[in-house]
């Protein structure tokens, strides 16, 4: 069957468009974004403002307009981090129930975390061992550790890349007090998580997922997108390192000139690499591995789970 993710995220609503079923792989058939930046558009009480819910909408419909034109036959939406912790969310998810006939999920942290898991343990396998997965959304972090599909430990921080941005670097380029507040402060956060982790063992394969990794692994010297899926990209902490100081000396303008950092995203990318590097440094992961799937194919085989064991 073909299957629709609809993803209102913090920086996108991403609609994935999928050919499958129980026990296959899913194939990816179309995708449809539109850059919404929720996560920028909260006012000072921490609500989507009226501007922000009309383009919320509007955006919406388009996608529901791309999943009819695509003979999507079941569409999962779901929301994350940007609408579950704006102080409006019940009234924003009531209008645009009203306005679409859409019922936005709000996934959790920790539901995220455990989906994106999901996804990397399936691309991966069980060969790969006890996993160790990080994901910087825009709204937040995740971090999963475990063996199985379902993760020992799932944790959600609230270090996105479009929050931090946002909320604590300002100039273009920052200020450099700016940067290294913002370092001490996505470090502290990260530092009080380390523990739980460290008592559950050391992991054998650490993956990541997200744009933010894609980008800063793709301006490290990993491979372009164009050359497919199964390509093997990963990002070295040193190098990583290397590249945080160039990132906060740069303008929006000379970062979106960098190798796969889109114009969009290039405003963010400091603030994802600072947390990349805090991540790395504190979990004592030298190398990590990229994963093409994340929290969208989760939600994606999740259903395909549920539609086979019924």
């Amino acid at each position: 069957m073909r299957l629709g993710v609809l993803d209102v995220g913090s920086n996108t609503v991403h609609l994935l468009v999928v050919d499958a079923h129980p026990g296959a792989r899913p194939l990816p058939a179309h995708s449809h974004k539109a850059d919404l930046r929720l996560a920028q558009l909260l006012d000072a009480r921490g609500a989507i403002g009226a501007d922000g819910v009309d383009r919320l909408i509007a955006v919406v419909r388009e996608a529901l307009q791309a999943a009819e034109d695509k003979g999507v036959e079941d569409l999962l939406p779901f929301a994350t981090s940007a609408v579950r912790e704006a102080t409006n969310a019940d009234d924003v998810l009531a209008r645009v129930e009203s306005e679409t006939g859409v019922r936005l999920q709000v996934l959790t942290g920790a539901e995220e975390a455990r989906l994106t898991f999901l996804a990397v343990r399936r691309w991966f396998g069980w060969s790969a061992g006890k996993l160790l997965v990080l994901d910087i959304g825009g709204g937040s972090l995740e971090i999963a550790y475990g063996m199985d599909e379902e993760p020992d430990i799932a944790v959600s921080l609230p270090l996105g890349a479009g929050r931090l941005t946002a909320g604590r670097l300002p100039g273009d380029p920052p200020a450099p007090d700016d940067v290294r507040a913002l370092r001490r402060h996505v470090r502290a956060e990260i530092a009080r998580t380390v523990g739980e982790f460290s008592r559950a063992g050391t992991p054998d394969h650490v993956v990541a997922t997200s744009k933010t990794f894609k980008q800063l692994a793709r301006i490290a010297g990993a491979a372009r997108s164009t050359e497919g899926l199964y390509v093997q990209r990963e990002l070295k902490r040193e190098s990583l390192e290397a590249w945080v100081p160039r990132l906060a000396g740069m303008t929006v303008r000379q970062r979106a000139e960098l190798p796969g950092v889109s114009e969009g995203r290039a405003g963010q990318l400091l603030a994802g690499a600072l947390v990349a590097e805090a991540a790395m440094d504190l979990f004592g992961v030298e190398s990590l591995e990229v994963c093409p799937w994340a929290l969208r194919e989760g939600v994606i085989l999740r259903r395909l789970d549920h539609m086979g064991s019924a």
